[in-house]
């Protein structure tokens, strides 16, 4: 048992080395967290480096920090103001869609993928990262403001697409029938479903459920309660992060809203980290040089493709120009479903399945960086693009 426990301390160690760096540096941790799971993974460009292995406890500490970081952006998030925003969150998500997710199958076509092989490059440039940009949300203050309810209606918009596209992308993938096809489908919008319904009528039971005065027993419950759900969805096919988000959403409509935010805070932020690590034991900068121009082609297209949709959907969300180009770069990182899409893709056994997984791994590692650089720049972006409105649309001083 020693070795595991010394991996698991090495792994923490990094990672506050890493927070130390990214805070004299007055940068996002993000991207520090990353490259230190390059640094001493197993596929760390200097061997005496290689500390930490992926392994079953890193995945989970991982999954949990998805869970906790998406439950607690829920609770921020309240149902009614969701449920009001309904037909401004689907213009949105449309727009995104539309823009990225056909221009990621153009653009994998180009680049000699076939059909089936395409739509998994089309979702790896798709899908934002709910955890990367949650996780800048809350670092940078503006979860309070106007432009997260777009940022985060997005995120929830894509994410219930996600869930049902991973469940049709793996019948087609894995050889399933329309049958298997069509009650995965019913399965992941029932759960979906049933949670919001949770969310909405279900005040009275949670109350009940976190009635405690001791902190230990109600932080347990809460953990308890997340974890439970994330884990029943994973096995009824429905995105974990989704069924975090509409619990937390549920939770936020009770009385002790508050005092869950005080007592999950550290845990959150913890395995939040330790997520973002993982993203870097996964990255073989060996194999990326395989991928630098399929990666050169992406990388710039998809972050274009990725700010005008941003910019776009803030717009018919009803924001202004500033709020909106913050939708935009609030919603360019890419991170944990790009690479469970790859994942799938090698599960599968589909031709060019490994260059599939290099090519997200190089994606999300580029994308998260340039997402929450962009986010912590959003005030040049947004200078930028006032210089750049003609002379007309510019409004007067």
């Amino acid at each position: 048992m020693a070795a595991p426990l010394l991996e698991a301390g090495v792994a923490f160690a990094v990672l506050a080395v890493g927070g130390v760096v990214a805070a004299r540096a007055g940068l996002s941790v993000i991207p520090a967290y990353i490259a230190a799971g390059v640094l001493v993974g197993p596929n760390t460009p200097v061997p005496a480096l290689a500390l930490v292995s992926e392994s079953e406890f890193i995945d989970l500490l991982a999954e949990l920090g998805v869970v906790l970081l998406l439950f607690f952006i829920g609770l921020e998030f309240n149902l009614e103001r969701l449920l009001a925003s309904r037909d401004r969150i689907t213009r949105a998500g449309v727009i995104d869609l539309v823009v990225n997710g056909g221009i990621g199958l153009g653009l994998a076509f180009l680049l000699g993928f076939s059909s089936v092989t395409a739509l998994f490059v089309a979702g790896i440039v798709y899908i934002s990262s709910s955890a990367v940009i949650t996780k800048t949300l809350i670092d940078l203050g503006w979860i309070a403001d106007p432009e997260s309810d777009a940022i985060l209606g997005v995120l929830v918009f894509e994410d219930v697409v996600i869930a049902v596209y991973l469940a049709v992308l793996g019948a087609l993938a894995l050889g399933g029938s329309p049958e298997g096809v069509a009650v995965s489908l019913g399965v992941a919008l029932g759960f979906i479903v049933a949670l919001v319904a949770l969310a909405a009528y279900g005040t009275p039971l949670l109350e009940r459920l976190l009635a405690t005065d001791s902190d230990e027993q109600f932080l347990v419950r809460v953990v308890a309660a997340a974890v439970l759900v994330g884990g029943v969805a994973l096995a009824a096919g429905v995105s974990e992060a989704v069924a975090a988000f509409f619990l937390g959403a549920a939770f936020g409509g009770t009385s002790h809203a508050g005092r869950i935010e005080r007592v999950i805070t550290s845990e959150r932020d913890l395995y939040a980290a330790v997520f973002f690590l993982s993203i870097g034991l996964q990255t073989d900068p060996g194999a990326l040089a395989g991928v630098v121009v399929p990666l050169a082609v992406l990388v710039p297209v998809t972050a274009v493709s990725k700010l005008a949709s941003g910019y776009l959907g803030g717009r018919t969300y009803g924001l202004n120009q500033r709020r909106s180009v913050r939708v935009a770069v609030g919603l360019v990182a890419r991170g944990e479903f790009s690479l469970v899409i790859a994942a799938l893709a090698v599960t599968a056994g589909l031709p060019r399945a490994e260059e599939i997984l290099a090519l997200a791994v190089g994606y999300v590692l580029v994308m998260s960086l340039l997402g929450t650089v962009l986010m912590r720049s959003s005030g040049r972006v947004e200078a930028l693009v006032a210089r750049l409105r003609p002379p007309e649309a510019r409004p007067t001083p």
